[in-house]
């Protein structure tokens, strides 16, 4: 194959494509997407593709060579309009091999079957000429003179020139911070019912939910509801070599809210005024923050991360729980009745 597109709509909640604008890395899932078939047997032989263009990106320059661009394109809205995302490279700076391609297990029905998850970099590239099209079909990727710079220099030396696009203060509205689908609301629904009447009891699912997030996360204590002092738990992120890390710490404050009840000020507050000298804290909700608090944290830099129920439901997927049954067998460990 001389030249590959991915194509993704964006709106596949169990398979959540998605391109973090900040670093220039795009998340794609691979084409075994039910049950039935091995990894590698899909159609067109997708799977294989990335399997061996990820493997040769490992390999020297020759190798490198056989690997074809890969071109981003994801539905637009409205009807059958598609737009051009970028050119892709296999992998990403600071990622290993085992983490850019990742064979991952998923359940459907009761049946398990594998599919990849790829981590690729939008390269800084911002249009591709026809020409280099056209030599790239006459099988002249690199070698073509109207190549790319930065597609060239990845297949020199593996070289990574992503296209970034700094954050700016986001606010984000009610509905984007909840889920779209009805499984995604299913699922708030089906957590926030596991822990009617105990609301306290969240704080332990809010803590697993947040390592769902930042997987470094270390020690993390939840508090009694009697002396939380502001802060439903406090813990520790875990930043440098294993070899000799450091911790941060952060306070945890965590609310499970129906979706008509949206975090406050007040609630907000709370855990503002327990933060101290280079700690952050995190905030998690089945609900949304309201425009007020969300503007203002952001606007005054509050080293605080927001966890609306959009951000719990996408977790729960990424971890393979996409579904009510997986996501009731999660909440089962945090079953704290007691037996009769």
């Amino acid at each position: 194959m001389r030249l590959a597109v991915l194509y993704t709509t964006g709106a596949e909640p169990d398979w959540p494509d998605v391109l973090d604008p900040q670093t220039g890395v795009f998340t794609y899932y691979g084409d075994n997407r039910s049950p039935g078939h091995e990894l590698h047997d899909t159609r067109r032989w997708g799977n294989l593709l990335l399997r061996d263009s990820f493997d040769w990106s490992h390999q020297s320059t020759e190798m490198r060579r056989r690997i074809p661009p890969f071109l981003l394109f994801e539905k637009a809205a409205p009807g059958r309009r598609i737009m051009f995302r970028g050119l892709l490279a296999p992998g990403a700076p600071g990622l290993s091999s085992d983490d850019e391609l990742q064979a991952i297990w998923r359940s459907t029905g009761g049946r398990r079957f594998q599919n990849y998850r790829a981590h690729f970099t939008v390269l800084d590239v911002s249009h591709i000429k026809r020409a280099w099209i056209s030599d790239i079909l006459d099988g002249r990727a690199a070698e073509s003179p109207h190549c790319p710079p930065a597609w060239s220099e990845w297949v020199a030396g593996r070289k990574y020139s992503p296209m970034l696009a700094p954050a700016t203060t986001v606010v984000r509205s009610r509905a984007e911070q909840l889920p779209s689908d009805a499984t995604g609301r299913a699922i708030l629904t089906e957590i926030r019912e596991a822990f009617r009447g105990r609301e306290h009891d969240f704080e332990p699912c809010a803590v697993e939910l947040w390592r769902l997030i930042a997987p470094a996360t270390g020690r993390c204590d939840v508090t009694q509801p009697s002396r939380d002092g502001g802060r439903d738990a406090v813990g520790e992120y875990v930043v440098g070599p294993a070899s000799d890390p450091i911790t941060i710490d952060f306070a945890l404050e965590a609310k499970c809210y129906a979706e008509t009840n949206s975090v406050g000020v007040r609630d907000v507050a709370r855990l503002i005024s327990r933060l101290r000298h280079r700690h952050f804290g995190v905030f998690v909700t089945t609900s949304h923050f309201n425009q007020q608090v969300y503007s203002e944290v952001r606007t005054d830099g509050h080293p605080i991360a927001l966890i609306s129920g959009r951000d719990i439901v996408d977790a729960l997927r990424s971890a393979g729980y996409s579904g009510l049954p997986a996501v009731q067998s999660w909440l089962a460990q945090f079953n704290t009745a007691t037996p009769a």
